[in-house]
């Protein structure tokens, strides 16, 4: 009889998130997300399906310019449509800011995604403890 081989361990999580607690007081960063890639169409589902059900139905997505390459101004997650923009404000330029009517906005730290994982885990726990 002979063992199957185990495929190695990826080297990252299908879905590297990481949320703050959610308390009373509002927060400048809720979380954190380290894509695998910047293509917003394939890392949308991936990350709208991370989410705590709390949040509700995510429907508008607003990511900065400068990293993730022009996107469609809509796009069908879940069949759910989910509005998508592009900012190239200053003030946020490594963010994705995720909309649910009713429920509440919360803003991600991005971390690019060529950051190697010895920089990125500490980005991450700090933005998930509220500090980034």
């Amino acid at each position: 009889m002979t063992a199957a081989l185990q495929p190695p361990p990826p080297s990252r999580p299908l879905l590297h998130l990481r949320m703050a607690p959610h308390g009373g007081m509002p927060q400048p960063i809720d979380g954190a997300r380290w894509p695998r890639s910047y293509d917003l169409l394939a890392e949308l589902p991936r990350l709208l399906a991370g989410l705590p059900r709390a949040w509700g139905n995510i429907t508008s997505v607003t990511v900065n310019g400068a990293a993730w390459p022009a996107v469609p101004g809509r796009m069908l997650v879940f069949n759910q449509v989910v509005r998508l923009r592009r900012t190239m404000a200053a003030s946020a330029p490594h963010t994705i800011v995720l909309l649910a009517p009713g429920r509440g906005r919360w803003d991600l730290l991005v971390v690019p995604r060529d950051t190697t994982e010895e920089p990125a885990e500490p980005l991450m726990a700090a933005a998930a403890h509220g500090h980034a």
